[in-house]
């Protein structure tokens, strides 16, 4: 399973995790027509999204798995044409996949390109009902 962590979700609470680490994580539908503008078509490759903030519902399992693989994801930001010029978008093709061995959420920018978020392969181990 292919889980999207925002970049912002980790640096606000979330714990540092590695490759071959145990985690416990809720999960959510993706954000598809964000995460297309930011990863193109790889953005079908995404099963779910870690979410410890809004949206979460009491129903919803946990799911235990073992890090088996990290991606950072860093993309350029720009206006749209024609938009405020103060609101920034993804602007599509610009991404840049780059394997990490553990992510906490403060990988540094890549040149004019800005640290997005994480693609990790999960090996599921189990979805447990909420506690």
């Amino acid at each position: 399973m292919t889980v999207w962590v925002d970049a912002w979700q980790m640096q606000c609470c979330g714990e540092t995790f590695t490759v071959g680490s145990e985690v416990s994580w809720t999960l959510r539908d993706v954000d598809s027509d964000w995460l297309t503008m930011v990863l193109g078509d790889a953005a079908v490759t995404v099963d779910a999204a870690e979410e410890h903030h809004s949206g979460r519902s009491d129903e919803v399992p946990v799911t235990r798995a073992k890090v088996g693989h990290i991606t950072a994801v860093h993309c350029r930001y720009a206006p749209r044409p024609g938009d405020d010029s103060r609101t920034r978008y993804p602007v599509e093709g610009s991404a840049t996949l780059t394997a990490m061995a553990s992510a906490d959420g403060w990988t540094p920018p890549c040149g004019d390109l800005e640290f997005v978020g994480c693609l990790v392969r999960l090996v599921v181990r189990l979805r447990c009902p909420p506690e």
